[in-house]
């Protein structure tokens, strides 16, 4: 039976109002309302396939059940107020997409459980040194932040969508957390966005929160204090006398130099007028939207992993997105830029490893 919410998914997914869907669907905009309410008879078969044409998904999708839909006030988005709603909707219909590639990998292999906290009760600084303790990282700094994640049991996917208007954003489904990030922003900054949702994942669980908190800031400051340790920072830097100081020490850490200059100066290694003095220049040279000395992007261990046990079985990105009845670009789009090599051959009696990243 023909699924009217696959279409609104669908369609959410390609940022298209009914109008606009309707239009290249050559049908008229009441119609189209209905079949997405549910509330016309089955369409035939050639209203599904100019559905399908137009939003370049398999007929078969819009028979599927229906997914628990991810609503807005389940996950934590920044910059919630730069975002259009066809943008929310977009990045919510893959989060549900997400969800489905996730339950038909679960199905086929056994993957790291979740080990995170419950600190919705702690400041934000020292829950951050809280579970840094309970994963047993002592104050080193963090070489890899999705190795570790996806090591500790949160699915970390890519949003690749056209803008910088969808930092990043993360939520709880069942006893799973999951990460999306923006694949359009630096590697150091995309470090920080996933400490600043592993906040959200443990200060704010299922959105849970007491009012009047500042919830952004307190995932700011928890992401600051978990990928620089205090005590590091200061053994390792000592008082910061220049901007050139701050670009050449910043590799240590992992993280953007404007991060690592608030992280100074909130450990008190800069004076309020030598902060407003970087500040300043690095707004002059551009380091706030193009990271000097950029470190390569960081790629999954876990999908690296998947896709090469899958391959030795002669199973295809193609063959998931056919099986799923999910159009292969969508499933580019959520690991994709996670994954870029080929996978290996498959070689004669390989055994199948198990799927346990070593953080």
């Amino acid at each position: 039976m023909f699924n009217g919410s696959r279409l609104t998914l669908a369609r959410k997914r390609r940022q298209l109002t009914k109008k606009e869907l309707a239009e290249k669907a050559q049908l008229t905009a009441l119609t189209l309302t209905r079949l997405e309410a549910g509330d016309t008879p089955e369409p035939g078969s050639d209203t599904v396939r100019a559905l399908a044409h137009a939003l370049n998904y398999p007929t078969e999708f819009f028979y599927l059940c229906d997914s628990e839909a991810l609503g807005a006030e389940a996950v934590s988005f920044r910059s919630l107020s730069s975002l259009t709603a066809r943008q929310r909707d977009a990045a919510l219909a893959a989060g549900d997409l997400a969800f489905e590639l996730h339950g038909w990998v679960a199905e086929r292999f056994e993957l790291p459980a979740a080990q995170l906290l419950d600190l919705r009760d702690e400041d934000p600084i020292a829950a951050a040194e809280a579970l840094r303790s309970h994963w047993g990282m002592g104050t080193k700094p963090i070489e890899h932040m999705i190795k570790l994640l996806e090591s500790k049991g949160v699915r970390v996917f890519s949003l690749a969508e056209q803008h910088k208007h969808v930092d990043a954003f993360s939520c709880w489904r069942g006893n799973t957390p999951y990460i999306f990030l923006n694949t359009f922003k630096s590697a150091e900054r995309s470090r920080f966005d996933a400490a600043h949702e592993l906040a959200h994942l443990v200060l704010h669980i299922h959105g849970m929160t007491s009012g009047g908190r500042d919830i952004e800031r307190e995932a700011d400051m928890f992401a600051s204090a978990f990928l620089i340790n205090r005590g590091d920072l200061i053994s390792h830097m000592g008082r910061v006398n220049s901007l050139a100081r701050l670009v050449s020490a910043k590799k240590r850490w992992g993280v953007s130099v404007s991060a690592l200059a608030r992280t100074a100066f909130d450990a008190g290694l800069i004076s309020d007028w030598h902060y407003r003095e970087l500040c300043k220049q690095m707004s002059h040279l551009g380091y706030r939207t193009t990271e000097p000395q950029g470190l390569a992007r960081e790629k999954s261990t876990l999908w690296r992993m998947v896709f090469d046990e899958l391959w030795k079985d002669g199973i295809t990105r193609d063959r998931i997105a056919a099986e799923l009845h999910i159009p292969l670009d969508e499933i580019e789009s959520l690991v994709g830029e996670l994954v870029t090599q080929p996978p290996p051959p498959p070689m004669p009696g390989d055994k199948r490893p198990v799927l346990k990243i070593v953080s």
